[in-house]
């Protein structure tokens, strides 16, 4: 089986014995890996990432942190970084009003607590996940990587109950995944994206506290909440983790804060769990120049900050679904999900029929890419998203330009 990505060489092996066919495991080289949005493009007004337009929020007027980040070079860079930080999980404890850092992990982004959950769950070859498509598609991926089996159930993917809410389009099946763990119990792990990643859709408090009391099910509710300071106050899992042990719920400083470059996840969950992913992880897993930029970030000045740009992004994501509308003659359809994200998710039309149209929204998006300098991202593929483009919400000028540029593709196309 040839490994993808490499091209066929006729090159002989040395040694003539070895064959790494033969050492990796089947399910690793037939693997398709997650594929970022910049492996597509790098260049350009790049809204399709789901970055922080506005950046991050650490003060560059404070003298306090000033002196924080001046202090990294006379850091000992050349000594392993402290493989606890307890003063950033204390810090990240208070703003999410947690006990204390005995309730949180931290890991090299949320991706890195999505392999390991698997690793210290899942059995390889005999036990499986449970996703809800359209989601992240690390899930099915790191699933792949441990050779663990991945049942999907779909989220409501009809549009007639409304955009998201309790029983809207893109809300949580329950009586779908009920079924699932009653005929598979050797589902040990239930992913639950919240707002969601396509979707931009919060699950509700009340579904999520449904699946967590279903008695049949033995294993642990993951629930990602990547984007929860986009969404309203009060919606986030965390509040359940006092009275649940079988739920831990993922944040991330990349997507609020403003700080994806530093690569840092967050796992919550009560102590027995926090303790066995601090017992699995890579020694020394967050750096040291990492580690102040996060302490820094969470200061109280820094939250402040952040706070005000995530109202800011909140308006624009408004307006920029205002503005879209108004293309609606040339086939820019209405704005799908419950837009508790810091992005949108909208459907190109065909032309005649004035349906969501895959080849269209493509060629559009495509036409942006290449050929006017914005980049958002097609993600017709995934279930209930036919036709769709995900734009994240820019800066006001960026907002500007892509609204100009897709009404010139979308004439062109």
């Amino acid at each position: 089986m040839p490994i993808l990505g490499l091209a066929p060489s006729t090159a002989p092996i040395k040694p003539v014995h070895f064959d790494i066919e033969k050492v990796i495991r089947p399910n690793i080289l037939a693997l398709h890996p997650y594929r970022c949005a910049r492996d597509d493009y790098q260049e350009g007004i790049l809204l399709d990432a789901n970055e922080n337009a506005l950046g991050h929020s650490i003060p560059r007027s404070s003298n306090q942190i000033q002196q924080e980040l001046s202090s990294t070079l006379d850091a000992d860079l050349n000594r392993y970084p402290d493989p606890s930080h307890d003063e950033i999980k204390s810090r990240i404890a208070s703003l999410r009003s947690l006990p204390g850092k005995d309730h949180v992990f931290l890991g090299v982004g949320s991706d890195e607590v999505i392999d390991l959950l698997m690793r210290i769950c899942v059995a390889p070859a005999n036990e499986k996940i449970l996703i809800t498509p359209p989601t992240y598609g690390m899930y099915s991926v790191c699933a792949q990587v441990n050779d663990i089996g991945l049942v999907r159930c779909n989220l409501n993917l009809s549009g007639s109950g409304g955009e998201g809410g309790e029983h809207g389009r893109f809300s949580l099946l329950i009586d779908d995944i009920k079924a699932a763990v009653l005929a598979d119990p050797s589902i040990k792990l239930i992913f639950l994206c919240s707002p969601g990643n396509p979707t931009g859709t919060l699950i509700s408090l009340a579904a999520i506290k449904a699946i967590l009391d279903y008695e049949l099910f033995k294993g642990i509710v993951v629930v990602d909440e990547a984007y929860i300071d986009f969404a309203e106050e009060g919606a986030s899992a965390v509040s359940l983790i006092k009275d649940y042990a079988n739920l831990c719920v993922m944040q991330t400083l990349s997507k609020s804060f403003g700080l994806a470059a530093i690569r840092l996840g967050i796992a919550f969950a009560q102590p027995p769990l926090i303790q066995v992913l601090t017992n699995t992880k890579a020694p020394y897993n967050i750096s040291t120049p990492s580690a102040q930029l996060a302490l820094a970030a969470l200061s109280e000045e820094a939250v402040q900050n952040m706070r005000l740009k995530c109202q800011t992004l909140v308006e624009s994501r408004k307006q920029l679904q205002k503005s879209l509308e108004s293309l609606s003659a040339l086939g820019v359809g209405d704005v799908i999900g419950g837009n508790d994200a810091n992005f949108l998710v909208v459907p190109i039309l065909n032309k005649e029929t004035r349906l969501p149209d895959n080849v269209r929204a493509n060629a559009v998006y495509t036409e942006l890419a290449e050929n006017k300098g914005v980049v958002v991202r097609f993600r017709g593929k995934e279930a209930g998203c036919n036709g769709c483009l995900r734009i994240t919400v820019g800066t006001a000028e960026e907002n500007g330009t892509l609204l100009r540029q897709l009404q010139s593709a979308l004439n062109d196309y």
